[in-house]
């Protein structure tokens, strides 16, 4: 069982990220940690959005060359936001800084409030899917093969040079993140090495049951890829505390009261262990730990240190 963190740049300072990121590379048992891919605070809504908050792949790159042992990456990167030919750059140019040790995430994007701020167009969910389908079949052809060419409907490449090259051969994982059952989940079938879904481990394991099948169905041996999902982290017993968490869950997530309390990862260390667990049985191989609005640098550590030794 693997585990990572996604320290995110939402409302620090660069020498807070800068300082939890090497404490955790330096003396935890955290496998990987992560940034997010926005530009605004917040869960989404224009409420909380205007706190201070660093351009991830910026960020990553710096973080690359502070650390040495964590693998690391975006917790995804919104397909959006970038041409995939410019992101297939700045991933190998991470790739590079860092060693071999880039995780590449990417998924359709799903920040309305931010495309409108930033006037960023936001299409359909049916076109930024299909965006994000051709978006994976150029970078990986950019990482695989010499010249290619592409002609789809959204992204073209002509004989492109491609150098460097990756670290990481034949590529950096790609790790897919999202769980429409339809669309994304047969694009992680196709395409990627890991996938990142969220929910309650029974939400959980269901979502892996049809990722299953999308591989069936296109001829992928679905051992291959990672079974990962992100889980909020609250190491904390107050009731009070718990029951506004749960509330906060409920109106962002839908669903019932029990749903959203073990959708997240809540209570004292031996809650959390036995919440792990769940997701454990549900048939998750990591999780990501997150936390809201900013990370907490004491819980963290005790996850590290009470939590993560009881499942390796």
């Amino acid at each position: 069982m693997k585990f990572g963190v996604q320290a995110t740049q939402a409302g620090v300072s660069w020498d807070e990220l800068q300082s939890l990121w090497q404490e955790l590379d330096g003396d935890s048992n955290f496998d990987h940690l992560w940034l997010m891919d926005h530009f605004v605070t917040g869960m989404g809504a224009a409420m909380g959005s205007e706190g201070p908050c660093m351009e991830g792949w910026t960020a990553l790159a710096a973080l690359a060359q502070a650390t040495s042992r964590v693998r690391l990456g975006i917790m995804v990167t919104g397909n959006t936001y970038r041409h995939p030919a410019v992101l297939a750059k700045m991933a190998t140019t991470v790739d590079q800084i860092s060693g071999g040790r880039l995780e590449f995430g990417l998924g359709g994007a799903w920040h309305t409030y931010e495309h409108g701020a930033f006037a960023i167009p936001f299409h359909t969910t049916k076109e930024r899917l299909e965006r994000l389908d051709e978006a994976v079949q150029v970078i990986k052809l950019l990482w695989t093969q010499t010249r290619p060419t592409f002609q789809g409907r959204y992204y073209q490449l002509d004989q492109p040079p491609y150098n460097p090259p990756n670290v990481q051969q034949p590529h950096p994982p790609i790790l897919i993140g999202g769980g429409g059952e339809k669309r994304t989940l047969r694009t992680v079938a196709k395409y990627a090495d890991a996938t990142n879904v969220i929910g309650t481990p029974e939400e959980v394991r269901h979502k892996y049951e049809v990722l299953e099948q999308h591989c069936k169905d296109v001829g992928r041996d679905f051992s291959e890829i990672r079974r990962t999902t992100q889980v909020m982290l609250f190491l904390n017993e107050d009731p009070a505390f718990q029951q506004r968490v749960v509330q906060g869950m409920m109106a962002f997530r839908g669903g019932s009261e029990e749903e959203a309390r073990r959708s997240v990862l809540m209570g004292s260390v031996e809650d959390v262990k036995n919440g792990v667990q769940a997701f454990v049985d549900a048939g998750v191989e990591e999780i990501m730990l997150s936390q809201f609005p900013r990370f907490h640098r004491n819980s963290l550590l005790r996850f590290s240190q009470e939590v993560i030794p009881a499942f390796r």
